[in-house]
């Protein structure tokens, strides 16, 4: 059983489990869980692999769905809400799905539960690419990322998986198993279940295309009773992009 690192925030009756997407941590969400802790025990958690949470020979939903349900059972957990961006949003998706009694409301952000082309294989060659040990600067790893990634929001997300000790950086996530099983975290398992008793939402950028006309379908399919919500002025990174609406909307779906 693995002991994921996490950070608590809030005294609310109602327990909420945020998880963060590929090449992400905690970090990313500590923000919003300021804004929800008068509502919510918050437990942000870093995935297998990811930030601080240990490294192990493998990445996938089955792992990572059982992975919170582990800490659920550590915690004394017996009924969350999840909030899910991108690979944490499969991860709960799956979860919901071998145990929905587990699940009281499902958030899930920009994502549905399909298989994706993917679009950072970009990112993690030049994460490969960069001989670490060569520098002594952050500032110069930032510089050579931006040769082969354009996208400055995207750097700076690579470099939050950065560390540094007394013999210079390294990579805080497992990036030979991410590189590994890419492939795995970019589809989703089959399985044959619904869940009807959870309430679930889909949230949805306005200006992003991971839930679409054609792939929604596939949401009912396994939550038949979901809402989709559109979050104006945002992209994938919905609650980075307009942190207002989303907080809001989460706020007024809470009960």
């Amino acid at each position: 059983m693995l002991q994921l690192n996490y950070k608590k925030f809030g005294s609310g009756n109602q327990h909420l489990i945020i998880l963060h997407g590929f090449l992400g941590s905690l970090d990313n969400f500590q923000t919003i869980a300021k804004a929800l802790e008068e509502q919510f025990t918050i437990y942000l958690i870093d995935a297998r692999n990811h930030g601080k949470s240990p490294h192990t020979n493998s990445m996938s939903y089955e792992l990572m769905a059982n992975d919170i349900i582990d800490f659920c059972q550590q915690h004394q957990i017996t009924k969350t809400s999840i909030i899910g961006h991108s690979m944490g949003g499969k991860t709960a998706a799956y979860l919901a799905l071998i145990q929905p009694a587990l699940i009281h409301q499902l958030f899930m952000v920009d994502i549905a539960p399909v298989k994706y082309k993917g679009d950072h294989q970009i990112i993690l060659d030049a994460m490969q690419h960069l001989q670490l040990g060569q520098y002594h600067q952050r500032k110069d790893i930032e510089v050579e990322l931006h040769q082969q990634i354009k996208s400055n929001a995207i750097v700076q997300l690579v470099l939050k998986n950065l560390k540094r000790d007394s013999t210079g950086f390294e990579w805080k996530c497992n990036l030979p198993i991410l590189v590994k099983d890419y492939e795995i975290i970019m589809d989703f398992p089959t399985i044959n279940a619904v869940d009807t008793s959870s309430e679930v939402y889909f949230i949805k950028g306005a200006l992003s295309d991971y839930i679409t006309v054609d792939n929604w379908n596939a949401c009912l399919q396994y939550f038949p009773n979901a809402q989709l919500i559109e979050i104006a002025n945002a992209r994938h990174w919905v609650h980075a992009e307009n942190f207002t609406d989303f907080v809001a909307t989460i706020l007024s779906l809470a009960k």
